[in-house]
């Protein structure tokens, strides 16, 4: 126990390090970015309305626009019987001003004729297209959409800082946006490292095992709204490892490795960056220990374990948040709740321990999935939250309240 004790004492904490990674990538560009392609990014600037919506008034049902005081008094026993003298399906253009004692045929959505003023649904007629049996009274108003009812033109239709759903970018449309102005996607370069790994779909030689991390860390860049930019990954050869950087770099915001970072005899990562811009640390975490942060060459750089565990749980609590900053996101963290544990887990002091679990929010319970190993990728696949241990807590017994973090 006193060499953990140790190891905790020169570690950096979690937030320590979280603070430092935060610190490299600056916030995106703003750019106009067609509206098809601003789903999930942040809106940088306040979005006004060039039109009005609905633009004109229009019929809110399919039946006959009238004048309403020339259908008073009509029933089902005393109709009202009007000519028909024009046809307007939506989209018509050139409108006939509607005479009294005349009915215009109108479909949803098309715009009102002059004169109108209520639209009689067809349910309440005869569907005549000469002239047309009218089988009920309405007020007026009555199936109208009024200009301006939804949107005002030279009204804020959509406010900076708003997370564009399909919602959004209906409205974009709606009032004739073509682009919006939007902070652009991060440009992450993704490069695994290790001598061991194989293409999956290729076959296993002695000693060798498929390479998932770069799977792993596209999906979960996709997953938080940046660009993947995924290299083949290299062996543990520091020249290797530097000429495949050397094409790409220019074109990334951010570098992210994985594997090469920790004690070891063949660690690529860290021989190829040491002293190039790039610190390597301790952090007091179980698991992810290992960790590396800088700059080389002018780019972020993130240096993440290689067991896959705790590569996707490094880029979850480090890499992930600083991608959500740059896009403008205000709230980067995941929610979090508090549960109480269903078997008792033990933690190594001094460390903040991730423990993979499944909660469950209508019981209250998170329950741990797996054990605290950094290789048990099945296990992380199969939980929906982190058991969070604090670095001061050893122990957690059953039914001891902890906190969650929602990770899906």
């Amino acid at each position: 126990m006193t060499g953990v004790c140790a190891e905790a004492r020169t570690a950096l904490q979690v937030n320590e390090y979280r603070d430092r990674v935060a610190a490299l990538l600056p916030a995106m560009p703003v750019r106009q970015t067609r509206v098809i392609d601003c789903l999930g990014l942040v809106l940088a600037e306040d979005v006004t309305a060039p039109i009005s919506l609905p633009p004109f008034d229009n019929s809110a049902m399919d039946g006959y626009a009238v004048r309403s005081v020339d259908v008073v008094g009509a029933t089902v026993d005393e109709p009202v019987v009007l000519p028909v003298a024009a046809d307007l399906p939506a989209g018509a253009g050139d409108l006939q001003v509607l005479q009294p004692g005349t009915a215009h045929r109108i479909m949803t959505g098309a715009p009102l004729p002059p004169g109108a003023d209520a639209v009689v649904q067809v349910e309440l007629t005869d569907g005549g297209t000469e002239q047309v049996r009218i089988d009920g009274s309405v007020p007026p108003g009555t199936h109208v959409r009024r200009t301006g009812e939804d949107v005002v033109a030279g009204s804020v239709v959509l406010t900076a800082g708003t997370v564009l759903r399909s919602g959004h970018l209906g409205l974009a449309a709606a009032v004739g946006a073509t682009a919006l102005p939007v902070r652009r996607r991060p440009r992450v370069l993704l490069l695994s490292t290790g001598s061991e790994l194989v293409p999956p779909g290729e076959p296993l030689g002695p000693g060798q095992i498929y390479e998932s991390n770069g799977m792993l860390l596209a999906a979960a860049v996709t997953e938080a709204g940046a660009e993947p930019i995924p290299l083949h990954f290299v062996p543990d050869d520091v020249a290797r490892f530097r000429e495949t950087l050397a094409d790409h770099l220019a074109d990334a915001d951010l570098l992210v490795t994985s594997g090469g970072v920790s004690m070891g005899a063949y660690e690529v990562v860290k021989d190829a960056l040491t002293d190039q811009g790039v610190e390597f640390v301790k952090v007091a975490m179980q698991p992810g220990g290992p960790q590396g942060c800088g700059r080389y060459q002018g780019v972020p750089v993130v240096t993440l374990p290689g067991n896959p565990v705790s590569t996707a749980l490094s880029f979850e609590v480090f890499v992930r948040p600083v991608l959500l900053a740059a896009m403008g996101f205000t709230d980067v963290a995941r929610p979090t709740a508090r549960a109480s544990l269903t078997a008792a887990m033990r933690s190594p002091k001094g460390k903040q321990q991730f423990r993979r679990g499944h909660y469950d929010p209508a019981a209250g319970t998170a329950v741990p999935v797996g054990g605290p190993g950094s290789h048990l990728l099945a296990s992380f696949a199969a939980s929906n939250c982190l058991i969070v241990v604090p670095p001061d807590v050893t122990e957690v017994a059953e039914g001891d309240e902890v906190e969650v973090i929602l990770i899906s």
